[in-house]
């Protein structure tokens, strides 16, 4: 039970963020831009984690300034970065191709992991990434046709998107030889506030900003796939390879699909269903024991 936890931390936390899209389209059809909706995000996240800290966890709340530097790769270098470049690559692409760059973040991390993180490159997470990279193409690109361009910009946002989204993953391992998970999800949503606040104005909007609506859509997005999914994942890279944690996630846009289907009436085609297929095959892949019957060792990585 000990070995699966991580795990199901891991693919909860990405079941929560494939229905971000329940919170995003209620801000948005009251008029909120994807970058105010995203510092609404933030900004909800960092209050409701920190009015926890305060009651529950005070203790937890203290950093030392000199690892500041961790919270700036997870709030601005990861989720700043992540945000503006996926909404960027949106406006330049086709939102399939736009999705397909995203999640090309399992390639980053297992990559940056084995540079920065030592974490071993094994021939099942290979796979694993080609997997679930191919699902995700299949799962988003089934409307793909051959007139669809792509700029350089665009190229190069979209790309900047999954690297950023990888990020957290790395910078994230770090700071958890330091803090606790709620110490680092805490601190990656104040500096992410710091920065997005000023630069989005959304004090602008301050007499539709706390109308019942807004209110309810804002803190539904600030909780569940912000505040709780981000304590999960960062609770579950305390016990598992930033590599394997970052292929589990991808469960997040079969998630996403399902919820279109069911929930908003949207297409389902086969080649869709064939490509979550290979998203849940390749996270069964990587948590494969490599022999059942050889007690395996703890895989919680160590940073040198």
């Amino acid at each position: 039970m000990k070995k699966i936890l991580p795990i199901l931390l891991v693919a909860i936390s990405a079941a929560l963020w494939g229905i971000i899209a329940i919170f995003v389209r209620g801000l948005d059809a009251f008029g909120f831009t994807s970058m105010e909706i995203v510092t609404i995000r933030v900004v909800t996240a960092a209050v409701l984690l920190g009015i926890t800290g305060l009651v529950k966890y005070p203790a937890q709340m203290k950093i030392k300034w000199k690892d500041a530097w961790l919270f700036v790769g997870t709030g601005v270098c990861s989720i700043v970065l992540f945000n503006w470049c996926y909404f960027s690559s949106i406006q330049q692409m086709n939102l399939s191709l736009a999705v397909i760059l995203l999640y090309t973040a399992p390639a980053f991390v297992t990559v940056l992991s084995w540079l920065i993180l030592k974490e071993k490159l094994n021939a099942a997470k290979l796979v694993s990434v080609a997997g679930t990279i191919l699902g995700c193409v299949l799962v988003a690109g089934s409307n793909l046709n051959e007139t669809t361009s792509i700029s350089a910009a665009g190229l190069l946002t979209g790309l900047g998107a999954g690297f950023g989204y990888a990020l957290y993953t790395i910078f994230g391992k770090f700071a958890l030889n330091k803090y606790t998970p709620f110490t680092v999800t805490l601190y990656t949503f104040i500096v992410a506030s710091i920065a997005l606040v000023p630069v989005t104005g959304l004090w602008n909007k301050g007499s539709i900003l706390f109308s019942g609506e807004v209110i309810f859509y804002g803190l539904g997005l600030g909780l569940f796939p912000t505040v709780v999914a981000y304590l999960l994942y960062t609770k579950g890279l305390e016990k598992i390879d930033s590599s394997k944690a970052s292929i589990i996630a991808t469960v997040e846009p079969v998630v996403a699909t399902l919820l279109g289907v069911f929930l908003y009436k949207e297409g389902f085609a086969f080649i869709q269903f064939i490509g979550s297929f290979f998203i849940l095959l390749s996270v069964l892949l990587v948590n494969l024991p490599k022999n059942p019957l050889v007690k395996t060792q703890n895989e919680k990585a160590s940073i040198t």
